[in-house]
């Protein structure tokens, strides 16, 4: 399987994740030049911008170990411009405050689990 497809499928295992807990499915792949949120949902008023990492193994650390500093400021940008087009603009002023409804969440897809880390990241000391 290529690594596209690969990737592919932890999307959907991830969605599918998210579904059964509640959340509603807004968007997949938003691609913008600032980079690419993976799945965009909504559970309850909070907005989730959700990061998948799927893994074979655990050889080389915890899925989530690659979603880094820049790939984060990736993600924070990309999520601002769904959040302008949408007509949300006021709540990148937010980012990273504990009343936003807002959050930065990452998957981790393993051939045995899936984990949610929630509020993985949030543009406090990003410069937001």
């Amino acid at each position: 399987m290529n690594k596209r497809r690969f990737g592919g499928q932890g999307e959907m295992d991830a969605r599918a994740f998210l579904e059964q807990k509640g959340a509603k499915i807004l968007e997949m792949n938003f691609r913008r030049p600032t980079g690419e949120i993976d799945i965009i949902a909504q559970q309850g008023k909070t907005v989730l911008f959700v990061e998948v990492k799927r893994r074979s193994s655990l050889r080389y650390g915890r899925p989530a170990e690659a979603v880094d500093r820049a790939k984060q400021a990736h993600i924070l940008r990309t999520a601002m411009l769904y959040l302008q087009e949408k007509g949300l603009s006021d709540a990148p002023l937010r980012f990273g405050l504990s009343d936003a409804p807002l959050r930065f969440d990452v998957i981790e897809v393993l051939p045995d689990s899936i984990r949610h880390i929630e509020n993985a990241f949030d543009a406090t000391g990003m410069g937001w």
